[in-house]
C-alpha cells in the first residue's frame, strides 16, 4: 500500500520521533493571504518601515502564520484521525522568520492515555520547527484525541506529562525585546506596557463571521490534512454530522479581534496554555475578550504582558463570558488561550 491512512492510537509509543513532511517556505503572499482570511492588523507585521523603524528589522512572518505552519506539517503523522485538538502548552517563540525562509517540523510522543470508551485516545507531543538552517524557531506541545484503529486491543499503561503551567518571562533570556521610536500614531494605540493593570478585563467589542470557503482556505494555507477539517462526506456521519474549523482558524482570528484594545501588544513571546473548549462550524461568529493575568519587565523600552485569551461563538464579550456556575466552560466559549506577548513601554 503506498498511500498513507495516518496513525492511530496504538502507534504512538513513547518517545517515538516523526520527523514531518514536507518543507515549506514562507513568502510575502503567505502574508498577505494569512491577512485576508484573519483579518490581522499589527502594524509590526504589517509594514516594513515600520518595523525597521522600531528596531524590529525587515519585516517578520507572524508568529502564528509560523506556528499554524509547522502544526500543519505534524497533522499527517500525528492527527490525520484526530477526533479534535484539545491544547496546547509551552510554546515558546525562539527565532524570527522572515519571508523566504523554509520551515520543518519533528515531534517526539511524551505521553498518552487511552479514553474510558476504548475506541479514543489522547497523545501529547512535543513539536520542534526548524528553519533551513536547522535553527529551532519554536516549540510547543500539544495533547490530540484520535481514534483506535482497534478497539480490542489492549490500553497501554498511563503516562501524562507533567508540564509547566507558564513560560518563564527573563529580562537577560531569549524573550528580550527592545522597542525603539515606536510610533502610537502608526500603531494604532497610545496605550503601553504602564497602562495594563494585572486583573484588567477588555471587551474587543468586533466580530468576524467564518464562512466555508475561508477557514477551508485558511486550513490548506498551512497544508493542514485532518479529515475532520475537509471531508464533508465522511464527517455527516461523525457526532457533529458536520465539517470543524480548525482550532488555529479561531486563535488568529481572535487574536486579531485583539487588536482592539491590545495594539501595541503585537509580538507573542510564549503560549502558556491553550484549550479549545468547544467547535466552531461555517457561519458562526467569533468575539473575544483579554484578561491581563501577569506583567514582567523585558528591557529598558518593553515589557511583556501575560494575557487570557478568550473566544466566544455568536455572543458579545461585554459580560466577559468563561465558566459556568459548576466551573465548567461557558457553551458559547470557543478558546481559552493563555500566551505572553511583548508591549513597548510608553516611554519608548
Amino acid at each position: 500500500m503506498k498511500s498513507h491512512p495516518g496513525h492511530f492510537f496504538e502507534d504512538f509509543t513513547l518517545g517515538r520521533i516523526f520527523t514531518h513532511a514536507t518543507p515549506l517556505t514562507l513568502t510575502s503572499g503567505d502574508t498577505s493571504l494569512y491577512r485576508a482570511l484573519t483579518g490581522s492588523r499589527h502594524a509590526l507585521y504589517a509594514s516594513d518601515p515600520f518595523s525597521n523603524f522600531v528596531g524590529q528589522g525587515a519585516l517578520k512572518i507572524d508568529p502564528l502564520l509560523a506556528f499554524h505552519t509547522v502544526f500543519g506539517k505534524t497533522v499527517p503523522d500525528i492527527s490525520l484521525n484526530a477526533v479534535a485538538n484539545l491544547g496546547y502548552a509551552e510554546g515558546k517563540f525562539i527565532r524570527p522568520v522572515y519571508a523566504g525562509d523554509t520551515l520543518r517540523a519533528v515531534s517526539e510522543v511524551i505521553g498518552h492515555k487511552q479514553n474510558s470508551n476504548g475506541k479514543t485516545g489522547v497523545v501529547y507531543v512535543r513539536t520542534t520547527g526548524l528553519n533551513q538552517h536547522n535553527e529551532i524557531v519554536l516549540s510547543y506541545v500539544r495533547w490530540v484525541m484520535v481514534h483506535k484503529r482497534d478497539t480490542a486491543s489492549p490500553a497501554p499503561e498511563t503516562s501524562i506529562p507533567e508540564l509547566r503551567q507558564t513560560v518563564q518571562m527573563s529580562p537577560d533570556g531569549i524573550f528580550t525585546r527592545e522597542f525603539s521610536g515606536w510610533d502610537e500614531a502608526l500603531s494604532g494605540s497610545p496605550h503601553g506596557y504602564e497602562a495594563y493593570a494585572i486583573g484588567e478585563k477588555i471587551d474587543h467589542v468586533d466580530g468576524i463571521t467564518v464562512e466555508e470557503a475561508e477557514h477551508q482556505l485558511a486550513t490548506r494555507l498551512y497544508q493542514n490534512t485532518a479529515k475532520v477539517h475537509f471531508d464533508a462526506h465522511a464527517q455527516a456521519a461523525s457526532r457533529f454530522g458536520r465539517r470543524l474549523i480548525y482550532g488555529g482558524v479561531v486563535i488568529s482570528i481572535a487574536r486579531a479581534l485583539s487588536f482592539n484594545g491590545l495594539a501595541n501588544a503585537a509580538e507573542i513571546l510564549a503560549i502558556n496554555a491553550g484549550t479549545h473548549a468547544s467547535p466552531l462550524f461555517a457561519g458562526d461568529t467569533v468575539y473575544a475578550w483579554s484578561e491581563v493575568l501577569d506583567k514582567a519587565d523585558l528591557s529598558e523600552s518593553a515589557g511583556a504582558l501575560r494575557l487570557r485569551l478568550t473566544a466566544t461563538k455568536n455572543r458579545p464579550c461585554h459580560d466577559f463570558p468563561l465558566r459556568g456556575q459548576g466551573g465548567e466552560y461557558h457553551p458559547d466559549v470557543l478558546l481559552d488561550f493563555d500566551y505572553w506577548a511583548a508591549i513597548p513601554r510608553a516611554s519608548a
